[in-house]
């Protein structure tokens, strides 16, 4: 990717780019921040930085006291050495993570999710055109990579078809997939690896607090129907009509026919098949959840506990469903021929998690040390303290979380390294101040998403480039990201006023999860 310099990038985008570019990979921003907490730890012992505990009491039948402690006593020491593999293998985000790309895995590698994006837009009317690329591409994040990969190139060469102009079509599907980038129809990937670490902040307050992988589904579809006008409004309305007519040039007609050829007899039979799976293991998890026995729910708990065993068991049923349908559709379409296909198709999945755990190692090794220290509670503590002498009202302070999110991703592309950064601090200090841990991540994932689309350091930004380039050769880096400025601008104050008015009405943000928490008494 060029330079700053190079690409005469000046002002505001020309520092975060140069900023930006300076950056150590995410893996060693985690090392050098244990380094700085090893340091803080010290300080703080040394001064007698403390709080007090605000559910747990002492003997006497006063609050606790909350001491940091120094990430170079003895015990730290030993906890650092004697359990790094616990550390490492205990890191929530871990488990859910693998075992949901178990099953994405096969449904990519068949060509499932691929052929679903394709079948999903190709045939829409002309006027329906831009919503339905907006709709599938953030529908299309269950796929990941793909998304990216497969729809947005395929979304120029449909208005290129359409006769609109293609970069149009390229801008509204990087919108819906990266700057929609957590709207979405249904739980999935990021839910899993955002509520690993939700849960692992939360437990500081409450150690037995459980991740519900469902926990924001009824907020992710809003943001899916309140960002999908905006994607179609500022692309038919602001950007399309800036750019004006498209007068091919460098389009490649190769690549149009690659692209956008009709599905094979054998894919929409594949398709078919996908479906039928999926209808099959959502059937059968009804049968579990209210068969005989009733495995997936706990009758002996409360009445809102009840269904925690489902809500857990989610994790395992996007496994099995990816699994089902992908396995469906490639024994359809040819591209699945025995089981050893899916083993090898498994393996690839997790071939392509490798950078993921090296992240992962240093992450869990952060979260683990702030824990150790105590600072994360303290802060949480204190912060809270702060934040309720102010008297600010809670829906502008989930407001600040948002915009604290949105820049910090300008700087740090990665979701889960932001939130792993973040959540230590944040999940506990609203959790004190009775905002529930699901609505901490709803505001997270507003913030998170809108800035995708405009950052150079998005890891995806220099292919969508490259996806530009194919018909309009002189469109650089800035053309990019002032085509995406306005997205970013209302995805932003859409996102604002959908998570104020969310707080203000208190709706709930997923099946058992509501926007308070009443920490439980001790």
């Amino acid at each position: 990717m060029a330079t700053a310099a190079a690409t005469g990038q000046k002002g505001i985008l020309g520092y975060i780019e140069r900023t930006g570019n300076k950056l150590p990979d995410p893996v060693f921003i985690f090392f050098y921040l244990i380094f700085a907490l090893i340091a803080v730890s010290i300080l703080a012992s040394l001064v007698g930085y403390s709080a007090l505990h605000p559910t747990m009491v002492d003997a006497s039948g006063q609050p606790e006291v909350i001491s940091a402690l120094s990430l170079l006593s003895a015990e730290n020491i030993q906890k650092l050495w004697v359990d790094m593999p616990k550390t490492f293998t205990h890191f929530h985000p871990l488990g859910y993570v693998l075992v949901v790309m178990l099953g994405a895995g096969i449904a990519e590698r068949t060509g499932l999710f691929a052929t679903a994006m394709r079948a999903g837009v190709r045939n829409a009317p002309k006027f329906l055109l831009t919503p339905m690329v907006a709709l599938v591409a953030m529908v299309g994040n269950l796929a990941a990579d793909a998304a990216y990969v497969v729809l947005i190139p395929l979304a120029g060469v449909l208005f290129a078809a359409a006769g609109r102009h293609p970069i149009a079509g390229i801008a509204a599907a990087f919108a819906g997939v990266s700057g929609g980038f957590s709207a979405n129809l249904l739980p999935g990937q990021l839910d899993a690896l955002l509520f690993g670490i939700t849960e692992q902040a939360a437990e500081a307050i409450v150690p037995a607090w459980d991740a519900n992988i469902a926990g924001n589904w009824y907020f992710i579809m809003g943001m899916t129907f309140i960002f999908l006008p905006v994607i179609w409004f500022v692309t038919d309305r602001i950007i399309e009509p800036r750019m004006g007519k498209y007068v091919p040039a460098g389009s490649s007609g190769a690549m149009v026919e690659d692209e956008d050829k009709p599905l094979e007899p054998e894919q929409r039979k594949g398709l078919w098949y996908a479906l039928f799976a999926t209808i099959g293991v959502c059937v059968l998890w009804v049968f579990f959840t209210l068969g005989p026995g009733t495995p997936l729910i706990d009758e002996a708990a409360k009445p809102e506990a009840r269904l925690s065993p489902f809500y857990k068991s989610l994790v395992a049923g996007f496994f099995i469903l990816f699994l089902a349908s992908g396995w469906a559709y490639g024994a359809a379409a040819g591209t699945v021929k025995n089981h050893r296909d899916i083993v090898a198709m498994m393996t690839g999945a997790m071939q392509d998690l490798g950078y993921y755990l090296v992240l992962a190692f240093a992450a869990a090794h952060f979260v683990a040390m702030f824990a150790w220290s105590n600072l994360g509670l303290i802060f949480a503590v204190q912060g809270a303290g702060a934040i309720e002498a102010s008297g600010m009202p809670m829906p502008i302070t989930l407001a600040m979380l948002v915009l604290l999110t949105g820049v910090v991703n300008l700087f740090v592309g990665s979701a889960s390294a932001k939130w792993a950064l973040l959540a230590p601090v944040l999940v506990p200090m609203l959790m004190l101040l009775n905002v529930s841990p699901e609505m901490t991540t709803a505001a997270y994932r507003v913030g998170d998403s809108a800035t995708n689309i405009i950052t150079p350091l998005m890891v995806y930004f220099p292919l969508i480039l490259t996806f530009c380039h194919r018909w309009k050769p002189d469109f650089g880096l800035g053309s990019l990201t002032a085509t995406m400025i306005p997205y970013s601008m209302f995805l932003l104050i859409s996102g604002l006023v959908m998570v104020i008015l969310w707080v203000m009405l208190g709706l709930p943000l997923g099946p058992g999860s509501e926007i308070g928490y009443q920490l439980p008494a001790q």
